[in-house]
């Protein structure tokens, strides 16, 4: 997994995850607020859906705990989504790439999902 956190304006870090998949992965072990997401599916020749847990990456059991958010990113393609006010993540920040939504959605992407968060 080649996961990187880039500090970017005063107090926000960008987190890059080139292989994002089945297993969460942690951005943030306490309180988070997120504000912008980019999510290229373009490796991948059906839609995948981005899990966002407001829980530590070690207590998300895939395909059984209920994320808090999910975004679905049509085959082929990449999308950003920006979020001026943010959301807030009161325990943590954890999330999750797979092929299904919904909470039971539990198979990786035929190629991982190469993902950009910007949090604070």
């Amino acid at each position: 997994m080649a996961v990187s956190n880039i500090p970017v304006l005063t107090g926000a870090t960008l987190q890059i995850d080139t292989s994002a998949a089945n297993a969460a992965v942690a951005v943030k072990a306490s309180s988070a607020v997120l504000y912008e997401l980019e999510l290229d599916n373009t490796a991948n020749g059906a839609a995948s859906y981005f899990k966002l847990y407001n829980l530590a990456a070690a207590s998300v059991v895939v395909g059984t705990t209920a994320p808090d958010f999910i975004v679905m990113v049509p085959a082929s393609v990449s999308r950003t989504l920006v979020i001026p006010s943010g959301i807030t993540f009161g325990t943590a920040l954890s999330y999750t790439g797979v092929t299904a939504g919904g909470t039971a959605g539990s198979t990786s992407p035929s190629s991982a999902l190469a993902i950009k968060l910007v949090y604070v």
